[in-house]
This record gives C-alpha cells, sequence and structure tokens, in this order.
C-alpha cells in the first residue's frame, strides 16, 4: 500500500472518482484498505484535526469551519457533530447530492475550490487530500488562493501534503510539494505556516499542514 493510491475526497473540477461511487469511508478513502482499515484511516485523520483545531467554540459562539472538498461528508458531519458550524462543497454533482441526502447538519453547496464565496470568513478552512491530486501549478495555485481568502484573522488554513523538500510526483496522479511552495503564495497573503502534522498511518506520506491568518 502507497500513498499514492489516496483518492481525493473531492476532485477539482473533474467529478466523480470510482471509489465516490460507494458508501461511507471507502468513498474517498484509500482504495487498498478494506472498509474496517479505511474506518480507523478516517479516525485517525478526525482525530488529529481536532487535536489541531481545539475546542474553542462553545453553543453560543461556535466555529465556522469551510470543509473545501468534502466529498460524501465523512469530516464535515463529524466536525458538526463536535459542535462546529460546517458549510462544506464538492466540484462533484452526484457526490454533493449524497451528502446533502444524508440532512444532518452541514451546509452544502457544490462548488470549485477556486470559485466558492462566502458572506462570512472562516475560523477553519479545511482542505483534505484534495490539493496534490492538481497537477498544474496555476490550477492548484488558484484554489489555494482563493481557499486563503476564505480564512478570519487568527484564524486556520488546514492542507493535505508530504513534508517533502522538493516537489515530486506520485504515479502520475499526484504531485506534492514542498511546505516552501505553499509559504510562497500563503505568506503575501498573511498567513504563516505553523506546524505539520503527519497522519502517521502505516507508510502514507501525507499530513497536514496548518497555516494561520497574522494579517
Amino acid at each position: 500500500m502507497t500513498d499514492a493510491a489516496l483518492e481525493p475526497d473531492v476532485p477539482l473540477a473533474h467529478g466523480d472518482a470510482p471509489l465516490r461511487e460507494q458508501d461511507g469511508p471507502a468513498a474517498g478513502g484509500h482504495p487498498d484498505l478494506d472498509r474496517a482499515g479505511n474506518e480507523l484511516f478516517y479516525a485517525l485523520r478526525l482525530g488529529t484535526l481536532l487535536a489541531v483545531i481545539g475546542d474553542l467554540h462553545s453553543p453560543a459562539a461556535p466555529l465556522y469551519v469551510l470543509d473545501a472538498g468534502c466529498g460524501h461528508g465523512y469530516f464535515a458531519r463529524a466536525l458538526h457533530r463536535c459542535g462546529h458550524r460546517v458549510d462544506a462543497i464538492d466540484a462533484g454533482e452526484e457526490t454533493i447530492e449524497r451528502a446533502r441526502a444524508a440532512d444532518d447538519g452541514p451546509r452544502y453547496a457544490r462548488a470549485r475550490l477556486d470559485e466558492w464565496r462566502s458572506p462570512w470568513p472562516y475560523d477553519v478552512v479545511l482542505c483534505v487530500d484534495v490539493l496534490f491530486h492538481l497537477r498544474d501549478d496555476t490550477e492548484w495555485a488558484a484554489a489555494l488562493r482563493n481557499l486563503a481568502s476564505l480564512v478570519r484573522l487568527t484564524g486556520r488554513l488546514i492542507v493535505t501534503d508530504a513534508d517533502t523538500p522538493v516537489p515530486r510526483a506520485r504515479d502520475g496522479r499526484i504531485r506534492y510539494r514542498p511546505a516552501a511552495g505553499y509559504r510562497a503564495v500563503l505568506e503575501p497573503l498573511g498567513l504563516r505556516h505553523t506546524e505539520f502534522r503527519p497522519y502517521g498511518f502505516r507508510e502514507v506520506e501525507a499530513g497536514f499542514h496548518v497555516f494561520t491568518r497574522i494579517r
């Protein structure tokens, strides 16, 4: 099993991937894992996300979260259950309709990562296992800039990539980019790289890069 096999929770523009035809954690998960393995993989990532996001919310003042590339809505639903107000977007029509059908709290919309607009800024903008599938640098940077524009002051942008020193491709489907590449795009926009938390799951290299808006 290699992390090159990771399927995105949403493509930016290219519709529904084959794994999206499945339900639950198998959809958008790791195709080399069975359902039980994907349950573990999702639970581990959710735990890491909650450790990063923390519990800085209350019923009177919840965190506003955008799950950008939500797939069938696993992380959106989980974060909503934890008390956060969640918007969730996906480019796949079938995918977002399936997420909406659950009708369990998050507000879903069909949108590309580079086009979503919101009437309010978010405390957390989350993009799990999506950006490294955008092999075109112009497309990747456009998506990243738009996601950054949605983060409020002191808020966080959390994106998935490997902790690699140089850009590198995997199996023609994934393009890993170093933190320096993200910093080059995000620092002029007022976001600082504050940490990298690897998934720590088997041999998967990817993890969460966390950027905090400082101005």
